[in-house]
């Protein structure tokens, strides 16, 4: 089984950092292998929004088809479809999912995270299982913003 995390991101870092995903990337390995950093926590509060558990599990629960099977059990939620299966945490600032590969993801879950809202990041082990749940759109051409994720001194 592999690991993902989703972070909500927050549409204006998010329209930054579609093309840079991989600055992205790097920052939320960074913070998942050293939590305790105060820099890059105060950094992934600013940019990412908090998850409503409870609305992500209504919306799971109610537009997955009936060919999907449901299970929670000790604040994980088990979504099964023949043989693909996925297990979701969800906390504060992240969705931890598992399963074998992200295609499960994309199968089960990514549909109806996109009927929420477009600016989910998915992290995977490695770059390549990592970006964007859906396209985003940018309207203002030439947009730019001075914001910096974080740099190295």
């Amino acid at each position: 089984m592999n690991n993902y995390t989703i972070y909500w991101i927050k549409e204006e870092f998010a329209l930054f950092f579609y093309h840079r995903s991989d600055v992205l990337y790097r920052f939320i390995k960074d913070y998942e292998s050293d939590q305790y950093r105060d820099d890059l926590a105060m950094q992934l509060q600013y940019i990412t929004i908090d998850l409503p558990k409870t609305k992500i599990v209504s919306r799971i629960l109610k537009q997955l088809p009936s060919t999907v099977h449901t299970e929670e059990e000790a604040g994980t939620l088990y979504i099964y479809r023949d043989l693909k299966c996925i297990s979701l945490h969800i906390e504060e600032k992240r969705i931890n999912f598992r399963g074998d590969i992200i295609h499960d993801g994309e199968d089960l879950l990514f549909p109806v995270l996109r009927s929420l809202q477009p600016y989910f990041y998915v992290a995977g082990q490695d770059s390549y299982n990592s970006g964007w749940i859906s396209p985003i759109r940018q309207n203002k051409v030439g947009q730019r913003t001075g914001q910096v994720l974080y740099s190295y001194l």
